[in-house]
């Protein structure tokens, strides 16, 4: 079943001609709990694996949290999270050669964010030595790191910048902002600019300052690639970013039982800091993709 927004309640580039210029097209990926194969993109799914590679594990030193592994328990298998096909996004900078993008993160916090650490890999989807893998799965692992199998439903959009206006753009529109919000009811930045949730390219769903890395290869700032979220929307910007196909017939999205609003705004359900996201950028410019990762509560 597709999954789609619904149409901005407002045009955007009307309203605030002013962004136009900064628009940016994202795949909302809106991953609803089922049963993934692993050949097929997925959040929480199965994935498969060469043969002869061996499977990663992490040895870094882990914070001692709440969310930190037992005592003594060496090197920890990571868990896969995310795999994306060409034929699903191609929006992605795929390296030549290469059709298939996995996301496979340490369970634990580490020290940068407090969140999970993931590593990013690229491979040729046909090569013969793919098969499923059997990974092994970390002792102690909490739950909210550890995303239960969702299949997804890709959709186009096009975003405008939050926290990533300029300052002098933000300051020229801040006043018309809050006159359209108290005309309409409608804030831009939680109903107009960028969804929160699970999404591939846009912008990165902040929630402090923008903190872009740059490539430690050529120096430029890399490219927003992915962004895992706890939920696909909030208290506050459910009325424009919650599914059409998952709007209930009678009533609001919060008026139904716990448990069958939280497999539509959290189907994997992670929780990553207070409802945050863990954003990953890569380079485009350099044919290895360096990569990195920000954790945003």
């Amino acid at each position: 079943m597709v999954r789609t927004s619904p149409s901005r309640p407002l045009d955007v580039e009307a309203l605030f001609p002013e962004v136009a210029a900064l628009r940016r097209e994202a795949v909302r990926l809106h991953p609803r709990r089922g049963e993934p194969g692993p050949g097929e993109s997925s959040l929480g799914g199965p994935v498969r694996w060469p043969r002869a590679e061996p499977w990663p594990h992490c040895t870094d030193q882990h914070p001692r949290t709440a969310y930190a592994p037992p005592r003594g328990a060496g090197p920890v298998p990571l868990v896969p999270v995310v795999q994306l096909l060409a034929a699903d996004v191609p929006e992605l900078p795929f390296p030549d050669g290469t059709d298939v993008l996995q996301v496979l993160w340490c369970p634990f916090d580490h020290e940068e964010g407090y969140a999970p650490r993931p590593q990013v890999y690229w491979w040729d989807g046909s090569r013969a030595d793919l098969e499923p893998a059997d990974p092994p799965r970390p002792d102690g692992a909490p739950h909210s790191y550890l995303p239960d199998p969702c299949v997804l439903h890709p959709e186009r959009i096009t975003e405008y910048p939050s926290w990533d206006l300029p300052d002098h753009l933000h300051d020229a529109l801040e006043e018309r902002f809050e006159q359209v919000e108290e005309e309409t009811g409608w804030s831009y930045e939680y109903h107009l600019s960028v969804p929160d949730g699970t999404k591939a390219g846009g912008y990165p769903t902040w929630s402090q300052d923008p903190d872009w890395p740059h490539c430690p290869s050529c120096e430029r700032r890399m490219d927003h690639l992915l962004s895992v979220g706890s939920a696909e929307f909030d208290g506050e910007s459910w009325r424009t970013w919650l599914a059409v196909e998952d709007t209930p017939a009678a009533g609001t999205v919060w008026e139904l039982p716990y448990d069958e609003r939280r497999l539509i705004q959290s189907a994997a359900d992670l929780m990553l800091g207070d409802m945050g996201s863990l954003h990953l950028f890569a380079c485009p410019h350099c044919p290895d993709r360096p990569y990195a990762h920000r954790a945003s509560a």
